[in-house]
């Protein structure tokens, strides 16, 4: 089946006992068992939910794997992955990766004996002056937040098998939709599906996918072990966002290229970023390996930090805001928003940078709000 169709229902029968064309909210903590250890599948929801278990078959499919897991959210998900290894391990991260990856990588796992280096991934070479013998795992990002830079999945997913590592690819920004990671050879995929995934500013949660069935054993033990579990509701609003994921992406594709058509020709503008772009470093790579380029999109304000900081109080579409991939259309800094945890870091960015998240509202309305946001700072 297309993806389209998968989305709307892979792991969503109909309900047996009803014929409830959407899967229920299971709101249950435990599960009536016929006899010591005879059940129906379920015993205590931190284990398993019914309707956590439609949303990871979900995801599963749409990432083309055999296994899914939901978490509470992204970090969640990515917290449990980083357990699959051992302190002494050495963790690569890119070094424009999205604060939160690195708080966590630098702050939690690193005082706990994991090492790690941030590289240019998109530059092979980097990678391998920075690669060790105790190097366990790459982590991707691509598009890169906020940089958008591009990484080549199976380019370095092949450079890392054949020295015993594993590749993780966080996927948030492409999405299923747009990327296939496993399909490119990487181990391992995460989302927080609080983006793009649920898509309506409503959930905050996380997932994973990948084949490798020892590891899915491991993660789902991890799950059930700590806990990190998304609720059935969280769920049941992460798979009802699922079902319009190709037909969002494809109105937030669309958008983005208006804007960035209008951003590349306004005098306040200093240059934008956008994979899109044939002058973008990652375009070729990005053509090759995604369907299409996203619905994020970065630029430098030509005034610097004054003028970024002055234009995102400005739009009225926009809504300044962190978190990215709704329906609604966001601004913000993240110098002092979603990348103020890297401030001072080999990770900090620009304090002109502007990361735009381009909603499905009428272009035409959003390109109006932004170029009267910009004609006013300029």
């Amino acid at each position: 089946m297309d993806f389209e169709t998968r989305a709307i229902h892979a792991g969503q029968d109909p309900d047996p006992a009803t014929g409830a064309i959407i899967v229920p909210v299971y709101l249950t903590s435990t599960y009536v068992q016929e006899a010591v250890g005879k059940h129906k599948g379920y015993e205590y929801s931190r284990t398993g939910n019914p309707t956590r278990t439609a949303l990871q078959r979900c995801v599963a499919s749409l990432e083309g794997a055999a296994h899914g897991f939901a978490f509470a959210s992204g970090l969640a998900a990515s917290d449990a992955i980083l357990r699959l290894f051992a302190p002494g391990d050495h963790v690569i991260i890119p070094n424009d990766a999205y604060g939160g990856t690195y708080r966590l990588v630098a702050r939690v796992f690193e005082p706990a004996g994991y090492p790690y280096t941030p590289v240019d991934l998109s530059d092979l070479e980097a990678l391998a002056s920075a690669w060790r013998d105790e190097t366990k795992v790459v982590w991707i990002e691509t598009p890169t937040n906020p940089l958008l830079r591009i990484v080549d999945i199976r380019a370095i997913a092949d450079f890392a098998r054949a020295r015993g590592a594993v590749v993780v690819v966080d996927n948030t920004f492409a999405t299923p939709y747009l990327q296939q990671p496993l399909s490119l050879g990487a181990d391992i995929v995460v989302h927080s599906s609080t983006k793009y995934l649920g898509g309506h500013s409503d959930v905050v949660g996380g997932a994973i996918a990948l084949n490798d069935d020892e590891r899915a054993a491991r993660l789902g033990f991890l799950q059930n072990a700590i806990g990190a579990i998304p609720g059935p509701l969280d769920c049941y609003l992460v798979l009802r966002g699922i079902k319009t994921l190709g037909v969002r992406m494809d109105r937030h594709c669309e958008n983005a290229r208006a804007i960035v058509e209008m951003l590349q020709s306004h005098a306040a503008v200093d240059h934008v970023l956008y994979p899109g772009l044939p002058g973008h470093a990652g375009h070729a790579v990005a053509k090759q390996q995604m369907r299409d380029f996203g619905g994020m999109v970065s630029f430098i304000a030509r005034g610097g930090e004054r003028a970024a900081l002055d234009l995102v109080t400005k739009t009225e579409l926009f809504s300044l805001a962190e978190s990215l991939g709704a329906v609604e259309s966001l601004i913000e800094h993240p110098a002092q928003m979603t990348h103020a945890s890297v401030a001072g870091s080999p990770l900090a960015v620009d304090p002109a940078l502007v990361r735009l998240s381009v909603g499905i509202e009428s272009a035409r309305d959003l390109v109006a709000d932004l170029e009267r946001a910009l004609d006013a700072v300029r």
